[in-house]
C-alpha cells in the first residue's frame, strides 16, 4: 500500500464517518473535518456547496432513512487528487440495502474534500428526493 492510497482510503473512511454521524453537533463537526470550506456535492438530485449545505443534506438523508448506515462496499481507487469508490445504505438490524451508488471525490493538498461527483445506482422507490 504506497502513501497515495493511505490518501484516498483515509479521506473516504472520513467522508463515510461523515455521513453516518448522528449526535447533534457530530455531522457539522465531520464535514467541517472532510470538506474543504467551498465543498460541493453533487448526484441526480442534490446539488449543494458549503458546510452548511452539506450537512443539512447529510440531516435530510438520516430523516429519511432512520435507522440506516452507510458502508463502503468496494475498494477505494485513487489517482492524482481524486478517488473513486461504491457505497450502500444499509439497515443497522440487517436486511438489503435500500439504496446504493459510487461516488467520486476530489482532494486538496491537506486531503479535504473539494467535491464529490455521486451516481446512485439504487434508489427505493418513494424516496423524497432531493436531500435538501
Amino acid at each position: 500500500m504506497t502513501a497515495n492510497t493511505d490518501r484516498y482510503e483515509h479521506a473516504v473512511a472520513r467522508y463515510i464517518e461523515a455521513w453516518n454521524a448522528r449526535e447533534p453537533e457530530a455531522p457539522a463537526k465531520a464535514v467541517a473535518a472532510v470538506w474543504a470550506e467551498r465543498g460541493t456535492y453533487t448526484d441526480p438530485f442534490s446539488d449543494v456547496r458549503g458546510h452548511e449545505e452539506i450537512t443539512a443534506m447529510i440531516a435530510a438523508a438520516h430523516a429519511q432513512f432512520p435507522g440506516f448506515a452507510f458502508r463502503l462496499s468496494s475498494a477505494v481507487d485513487g489517482h492524482h487528487d481524486t478517488a473513486r469508490f461504491s457505497w450502500e445504505l444499509v439497515s443497522e438490524a440487517g436486511g438489503p440495502a435500500p439504496m446504493a451508488g459510487s461516488d467520486v471525490i476530489t482532494l486538496d493538498a491537506e486531503g479535504r474534500i473539494t467535491s464529490v461527483l455521486g451516481f446512485l445506482d439504487r434508489v427505493p422507490a418513494g424516496a423524497r428526493l432531493p436531500l435538501r
